[in-house]
């Protein structure tokens, strides 16, 4: 990937809102000239993260993740540091200048903008020939049918493959054969790849659209599936993608919960009842890559899959795989025959009557067994593979009561096990270091006496990089979580100009102790002289 240009990130930086960043993963409240709010980064109850507006840095005081505006963007996003850069300046609309790079990944780059590109511009066309001509008259009836508005289809871009015309309009605005081809929009003689058919958008995470899924609106089609995806591609690729999360992400992660459908649109009837933290998930194959993308956001997932799928192999795989992965999975289940999208009013009711993920499992191992030996023995097995927990004991109960066998339950409070202690224990000294140094960041005036403390009166190499980073102005790119960290110190621990100057002098007297327990005897009296004066100015300052 080309360099972006020094001159770019920083105007991308000064343009970036952090508290607009920050609140799409976590509520915040202003504090002061600060705000503060719950950790997006690990679960807790009394908010412990600390973000300053003006120089765009946060850190959190219970798991000690820091950084400024970019880093927040990498750890939440899941990209480089280039991409993060990417997805500010897109946010932001700030365009970007690259170095100059080899010509080969210069010519890369620009062929995804163009695939993007003609995909944006085919988006357009169909939703154009959808809601603008009489060919789309019947799928407009169909969408009112399935009690779908124009507001809502709209905002997801729905339109119509007149299954012509797409390839020639492309082309004419210069797109060349190679490029739709490469987007998935023509098949291999040149002619438009979908029939006529609905068209639904599919985005990455960042909104940009890598390809469609088409559904089948009459019997002559000559395609089979009743719904047909973009073939793989370049930028195309099914398990990496969930539908409607560029519009579900921020809701997300503001309730902490992700509700996970089947189709396309149970996502669009949900979300027009105003239940938003609604994807889906192309199919009921959940893959690693999609779970993980909505781990960034949640640990929280509610899956609503068709009951008749919901015993399918891959379905358990995906849910297993969930589980694995540290999720709180919790299971809708719907009358046969009933999706989503035919009972999106009161779905909020239908979360709250959701079951666990282990009772859910062992209610089906049950169903699935031949005899009550079988089931006794496939949910034995399963339960004891899980952790124990409220949950397991019910579970154990449900599969008592109707087998009718005797289950000797096991204490919860016997297996439960203390949680971790989230924040690490800094011994004296370093947390000494570590307050001299936020010290000068909340008073700049003393930047000269720490100037005159050297390095060797830092004990931690992150501690001497920082100093040297203070006094030059800023930190690298590798040290701004430390950087942040000191910021939020600063700003939290009431550090004023009277304790910010007993601080350092606590540090020199630190340093002067430990060379006069090794000087020659030459040395000390001078040693000693100097301990006392320091001494004397830390008496005046109390």
């Amino acid at each position: 990937m080309a360099r972006i240009k020094d001159e770019s990130k920083q105007q991308v930086i000064a343009a970036a809102d952090m508290v607009d960043v920050v609140s799409a993963r976590t509520q915040l409240r202003k504090v002061g000239s600060r705000y503060s709010g719950r950790c997006p980064f690990h679960e807790e109850r009394t908010p412990s993260f600390s973000v300053n507006p003006v120089e765009k840095l946060f850190y959190c005081f219970g798991c000690n993740k820091g950084g400024d505006v970019i880093t927040f963007v990498r750890e939440t996003e899941q990209l480089d540091f280039a991409e993060a850069v990417e997805w500010l300046a897109e946010r932001f609309r700030i365009p970007l200048e690259y170095e100059e790079s080899s010509p080969q990944v210069e010519e890369s780059r620009k062929r995804r903008d163009r695939l993007h590109a003609v995909l944006d511009q085919a988006a357009s066309f169909y939703e154009r020939h959808l809601w603008d001509t009489e060919a789309g008259a019947p799928v407009r009836e169909y969408l009112e049918g399935r009690g779908l508005g124009e507001q809502i289809c709209r905002e997801f871009r729905l339109g119509l493959s007149p299954g012509t015309g797409l390839a020639q309009k492309a082309q004419q605005k210069g797109f060349t054969r190679e490029e739709l081809r490469g987007a998935g929009l023509t098949n291999a003689r040149g002619n438009d790849y979908f029939p006529r058919r609905l068209m639904f958008p599919l985005t990455d995470a960042r909104g940009r659209i890598v390809g469609f899924q088409a559904r089948k609106l009459r019997e002559d089609d000559p395609l089979r599936g009743k719904y047909v995806n973009s073939p793989e591609g370049e930028l195309f690729h099914k398990s990496a993608i969930f539908y409607g999360l560029h519009l579900a992400r921020t809701e997300i992660a503001k309730q902490e919960r992700a509700i996970v459908v089947e189709g396309n649109t149970d996502v669009i009837a949900l979300r027009q009842t105003g239940l938003q933290p609604v994807v889906a998930s192309m199919g009921t194959a959940l893959t690693e890559q999609q779970l993980k993308e909505l781990f960034r956001l949640t640990r929280k997932l509610y899956l609503c899959f068709d009951a008749d799928a919901a015993g399918e192999a891959a379905t358990l795989r995906g849910m297993e795989l969930a589980v694995g992965l540290g999720c709180d999975v919790r299971i809708v289940t719907l009358p046969p025959g009933l999706d989503p999208a035919d009972s999106a009013e009161g779905f909020e009711e239908r979360l709250r009557q959701s079951q666990s993920y282990v009772r859910y499992r062992a209610r089906l191992e049950r169903l699935r067994a031949p005899d009550r030996q079988t089931a006794y023995e496939r949910v034995e097995a399963f339960l004891n593979s899980v952790p124990d927990s409220p949950e397991r004991q019910e579970a154990w109960r449900e599969a008592n009561d109707e087998l009718g066998m005797t289950i000797q339950l096991q204490s919860a409070l016997s297996t439960m096990k203390a949680a971790p202690v989230s924040r690490r224990v800094m011994d004296a000294g370093n947390r000494l270091e570590r307050d001299v140094l936020a010290a000068c960041i909340a008073f700049p005036e003393l930047i000269e006496e720490l100037r005159r403390v050297t390095a060797d009166h830092f004990d931690s190499d992150l501690h001497r990089r920082l100093r040297d980073a203070i006094l030059k102005g800023g930190p690298q790119e590798e040290i701004v979580p430390a950087f942040a960290e000191l910021d939020a110190v600063a700003a939290t621990e009431g550090i004023n100009e009277a304790t910010a100057k007993q601080l350092l002098l606590n540090l020199q007297e630190r340093c002067l102790r430990r060379r006069l327990n090794d000087a020659p005897l030459e040395e000390t009296s001078e040693l000693q002289r100097r301990l006392i004066e320091i001494r004397e100015a830390g008496a005046e300052l109390a």
